[in-house]
């Protein structure tokens, strides 16, 4: 924790309307933990800016930390299509989004994103990869055939808090779905791709061919 405090102290500050959202979330929602927080969200914003993409995917909105992120790095005429499966979410999210500057660029679609996503048009040259964790390799493959050569996928929470190491505590469906995903990455011939020890992990990969 000493080691994160001082990261955070020495990076950019944490927006204000982020810093209410991410202490709001701790406080109404189960599962908090899932919330991006200061240090991924000003890297998401980074790489948003260093990769200017045209339309960026995100499964797994939960409460709109990560999608404020992105649509703050967005270069002008970029989109954002996120895709939350907790229908009760919907209210906040779009009140959230509807006071973004970047509120037009942003489109938020409730429901599974296995079912969501192939009914949506066209390509996207950043996708951001957080929602089941089961579903990690399907989402994948789903998506990468819209990812131009030179996009990026972005996967998040691929340490798991260690439980990858450690046969005994990678039982559950969760951590065997990380695990089994983390080494279909490693093989995969048609990405590059470097893992992050940011937070739970951040998996980066970009597409070659």
């Amino acid at each position: 924790m000493e080691l994160e405090d001082y990261i955070a102290a020495h990076i950019d500050a944490e927006p204000d309307v982020l810093h209410a959202l991410y202490r709001r979330t701790h406080l109404t929602h189960l599962y908090p933990r899932m919330c991006s927080g200061h240090v991924q969200g000003r890297l998401l914003k980074m790489l948003t800016e260093m990769i200017r993409p045209s339309r960026i995917l995100e499964l797994g909105t939960f409460t709109g930390y990560s999608a404020l992120c992105f649509a703050e790095g967005m270069p002008e005429g970029c989109t954002l299509d996120t895709v939350e499966l907790d229908d009760e979410m919907e209210p906040e999210l779009t009140a959230l989004f509807a006071a973004s500057p970047r509120a037009s660029d942003i489109r938020l679609h409730i429901g599974d994103a296995l079912t969501v996503v192939p009914a949506l048009p066209g390509t996207w040259d950043m996708v951001f990869i957080d929602a089941n964790k089961r579903h990690y390799r399907g989402y994948l493959d789903m998506v990468i055939d819209r990812v131009p050569a030179g996009g990026f996928i972005l996967a998040d929470n691929t340490l798991w808090d260690g439980h990858i190491l450690d046969d005994t505590t990678c039982r559950d469906a969760q951590s065997r779905a990380i695990a089994a995903f983390n080494d279909y990455v490693a093989a995969h011939p048609r990405l590059e791709k470097v893992i992050l020890p940011v937070r739970d992990g951040l998996t980066i990969m970009r597409v070659i061919r």
